[in-house]
């Protein structure tokens, strides 16, 4: 017989539970932040007309929010997504803040 919380939950219904959660909030949150890395640094990087690019990193911004919302509840660990996801956003986000003062061409 599995042992209770406090709360009354068994464990394994309550590691069940937070996994949900984990992807959730790593499916919103996460590709929201992606996605808007993916836009502004699409933005900011293509050489192409100003206009062209930002239509084309809003678009690109779509697809990167979907891959991640379905990356996060189709691997078989959330772990392993929140540290793709991480490895994807951290540097995008270090290069584009770095292009935008001055640090990168």
């Amino acid at each position: 017989m599995p042992r209770s919380t406090a709360t009354g939950a068994s464990p394994t219904r309550l590691a069940h539970a937070l996994d949900v959660a984990s992807r959730v909030v790593l499916a919103a949150a996460g590709g929201y932040v992606a996605a808007a890395l993916t836009t502004a640094g699409l933005a900011r990087w293509l050489p192409i007309a100003r206009a062209d690019a930002v239509i084309t990193g809003m678009l690109s911004s779509f697809a990167v929010y979907a891959l991640v919302a379905i990356f996060a509840f189709g691997a078989t660990r959330a772990t392993r997504v929140w540290f793709w996801t991480t490895a994807y956003c951290v540097p995008m986000g270090l290069a584009l803040y770095l292009s935008m003062h001055g640090g990168a061409p």
